[in-house]
């Protein structure tokens, strides 16, 4: 658990010093009506973990009292979320239909005790006599219906005498209160419609104020934590609570702010409506903020996890960036996945020179992920490279292939181009090359200087593939409809080229396609007769600002678009200064060309780097540290502005390559380093951060964790490899971050043998 603890975990920790409540017992309680999307995962992230966190208990509740919306599928929907996030419910789901009889009975309470009375206005009646915020409301003459009167006209509602909306439940408390919320709020509402789960028996259903705070009761709730907008829903949670007298000890709600993103939609009303009118192919649309579409497109759990650790849990609302929801998958992928070569738009070329064939090594990571492997990569006389990477008529800092500038093909010989040929239209269909036979890379004697590197594939290997590339759904920043989506969210490549050991080999799922982006092998299209990758996200932000968002529009007209400029890969040439930054940082410091590239091309950034650089000889962990920590505090900041100089940030990665501490441990020194400027050394010492090595002390942890999980231990028997992570990832939640995550790694997988 962080260090910095959150307002609701500091209510929670007060609760059990107070001795209020013995455990920890929370929900998380969704509507069935929808998929799950972000916003949601955010809260099961705070209800799942602030159990976890405690030692105590959190049950899934499916909300289910509307009949009219809800769905099975939907169910299991929420369900797969919650279990695909890494969480388990407390015994099986809880359904608050299943508590419909209880939550009559209470109704009845009600009633009896002249709270609540059966209301025959009309709907615009009861919206009338409501008043304003500053009119008191008139409460309705049915008010005075006897008790008697009352409990007859209710349990004829119960059995289908009347229709719909002819008759509501009322909770009798105060028509001139400020919180128009308290305004003699609906209990029960009429509708004939069959339910998913309860069939016909029921013609009355419970309005969510009234069966909430119930349920959360029925439940043993202790906290009944859930977004501002319910905030003055609150009053009613604790009246219905405390007017029915119950034995404590009984819940209490708190609210959060709930989550918004820009360029992003998470109104139920707004996604059913994308999907009913065929604007998106389903529910897993890997353009739909859903866990689903996420799922689908490729990110993984703990990239979602990490985006809600990172935005954190606040009193106010606000609006999240997206881009740092696809940072936080972009730092997840580049220590995880292997990067190979796929070429988009084919452009072919004819090595003059070359006969025969070979196989050429290549890695699948780079030296700063610590993860091995490789694969043979043909190489023949005939190849593809990517059309965008050769140009007759190069602009300045242009880098790649032109009849004058050779290049380098990755991970194999340097060669030239000789001539260029055209169709009938004039486009190029060719280029012939020679290579040069002492340029192969790793043994280079040739003594020819080139600037880039770039990718290609085999013709004769190499496999057809179709690659999807989604953008962003929505084109404008705050969307309002159907009308601001972005027509060119999903373009589709039928003939794109990639290396045949992502095919044959299948060494993961997902890939970093270089230069490219990261890509996930589509988990419903995928054959290997046909194979189909989703791109999840580029290796950077594609999106910038051309204008400044314009004022909000007057109610009742459309706001002017925001006109946005995409750029695309790595088209914006470096000047020379980056350029020779890049060179050194991938040449000489053996930096990866992503965080090389983010490097090069920030003055603010390189130079940071160039100080911690002179203090500590360390120049990948450095790399790694500025390129992600330091860049985002140096985003809105200058150098001058922060709180921690390079030689602390030196000292940080000192530690780190000491294993002293572990990379996530750095990350959560960082944050206190950037709001206090305490030093590195300080706060690993004052707070017990010390990586745990000493398989003595990892052993038992470990054993706990797979005693624990003995379902998974089954899988992973029967097959299931893929779950080592889970329980590596177990572990290191429990040690809180400390253990050495290598030794850890070998002593599960050696247990689980």
């Amino acid at each position: 658990m962080s260090e910095h603890k959150d307002f609701l975990r500091t209510i929670v920790e007060e609760d059990l010093k107070s001795g209020k409540y013995k455990e920890i017992h929370t929900r998380f309680p969704p509507e069935p009506n929808g998929f799950p999307h972000i916003g949601h995962a955010k809260s099961i992230a705070i209800n799942f973990g602030i159990a976890r966190d405690y030692h105590g208990r959190c049950n899934l509740r499916m909300d289910d009292t509307n009949p009219t919306t809800e769905d099975t599928r939907y169910v299991e929907a929420l369900k797969d979320a919650v279990q695909w996030l890494g969480f388990e419910w407390d015994n099986s789901v809880r359904y608050t239909s299943d508590y419909f009889p209880k939550l009559y009975d209470y109704a009845i309470e009600l009633i009896k005790m002249g709270k609540a009375y059966v209301d025959s206005l009309t709907e615009e009646e009861i919206r009338e006599y409501r008043g304003t915020v500053t009119e008191p409301g008139r409460r309705s003459k049915y008010a005075e219906r006897s008790v008697e009167e009352n409990l007859d006209l209710f349990e004829r509602m119960k059995k289908g005498e009347f229709k719909d909306s002819e008759h509501v439940l009322r909770a009798k408390i105060d028509m001139s209160a400020a919180n128009m919320k308290m305004r003699d709020p609906l209990l029960y509402r009429i509708r004939h419609a069959h339910h998913y789960r309860a069939g016909d028996a029921w013609h009355v259903y419970p309005m969510y104020d009234f069966a909430h705070c119930l349920s959360d009761y029925i439940e043993g709730i202790t906290h009944s934590i859930c977004t501002l907008e319910f905030e003055n829903n609150r009053d009613i949670y604790d009246w219905v609570l405390d007017e029915l007298n119950l034995t404590p000890p009984r819940p209490y709600q708190h609210e959060f702010a709930r989550l918004s993103i820009n360029y992003t939609v998470m109104s139920k009303r707004l996604l059913l409506e994308l999907v009913n009118k065929g604007r998106v192919s389903g529910w897993d649309d890997p353009r739909l903020p859903t866990i689903a579409g996420y799922r689908r497109r490729g990110y993984t759990p703990e990239s979602i996890l990490n985006f809600c650790d990172s935005i954190g849990i606040a009193k106010a609302n606000s609006t999240v960036d997206v881009s740092q929801l696809e940072f936080c998958i972009r730092d997840d992928l580049n220590t995880k996945v292997p990067r190979v070569m796929c070429v988009l738009d084919p452009l072919k070329v004819t090595i003059e020179n070359y006969d025969g064939n070979e196989e050429l090594d290549g890695p699948y990571y780079p030296d700063d992920v610590p993860k091995e492997g490789s694969r043979k990569i043909p190489f023949s006389r005939e190849i593809y490279i990517e059309r965008d990477d050769f140009t007759e008529n190069p602009p300045k800092g242009y880098y790649r292939l032109t009849p004058e500038q050779p290049v380098r093909l990755r991970h194999a010989y340097i060669i030239t181009c000789k001539e260029v040929i055209r169709d009938a239209d004039g486009k190029i269909t060719e280029i012939k090359a020679e290579y040069h036979p002492d340029s192969k890379s790793g043994s280079d004697t040739s003594g020819i200087k080139v600037k880039s590197a770039i990718q290609w594939v085999d013709a004769e290997s190499a496999k057809r593939v179709e690659v999807r590339l989604y953008d962003r759904l929505f084109r404008d920043e705050a969307p309002e409809g159907l009308e601001d989506i972005n027509p060119d969210s999903l373009k589709v490549i039928k003939n794109a080229l990639i290396e045949p050991a992502v095919i044959t080999d299948k060494p993961d799922e997902r890939f970093q396609f270089e230069r490219q982006g990261y890509f996930y092998a589509d988990p419903v299209d995928y054959t290997d007769e046909a194979p189909v990758f989703n791109k999840i996200v580029g290796l950077k932000d594609s999106w910038s600002k051309k204008t400044k968002a314009p004022e909000k529009a007057p109610r009742g007209e459309r706001k002017p678009q925001v006109k946005k400029v995409q750029v695309e890969g790595e088209v914006a040439p470096m000047s020379e200064t980056e350029q020779a930054r890049f060179d050194r940082y991938t040449v000489e410091l053996k930096l990866n060309s992503e965080v090389a590239n983010t490097l090069a091309r920030d003055e603010k950034l390189s130079g940071f780097y160039e100080e911690a650089l002179a203090v500590l000889e360390s120049p990948v962990t450095l790399a790694n540290i500025v390129a992600n920590e330091v860049a985002r505090e140096l985003k809105e900041k200058q150098p001058d502005a922060l709180k921690f100089s390079a030689e602390k940030i030196a000292e940080l990665v000192k530690m780190i390559d000491d294993e002293t501490i572990s990379t996530k441990i750095a990350k959560q020194v960082f944050e206190e380093m950037a709001q206090t400027g305490e030093n590195p050394v300080q706060i690993v010492e004052a707070k017990g951060l010390v990586q745990i090595s000493d398989p003595a002390l990892i052993l038992p942890i470990i054993e706990e964790v797979i005693a624990s999980n003995p379902d998974n231990v089954a899988k992973f028997k029967a097959g299931n490899t893929k779950l080592l992570g889970f329980f590596v990832g177990q572990v290191l939640k429990t040690t809180g971050g400390k253990a050495n995550p290598q030794v850890v790694n070998e002593l599960v997988a050696e247990k689980l043998k």
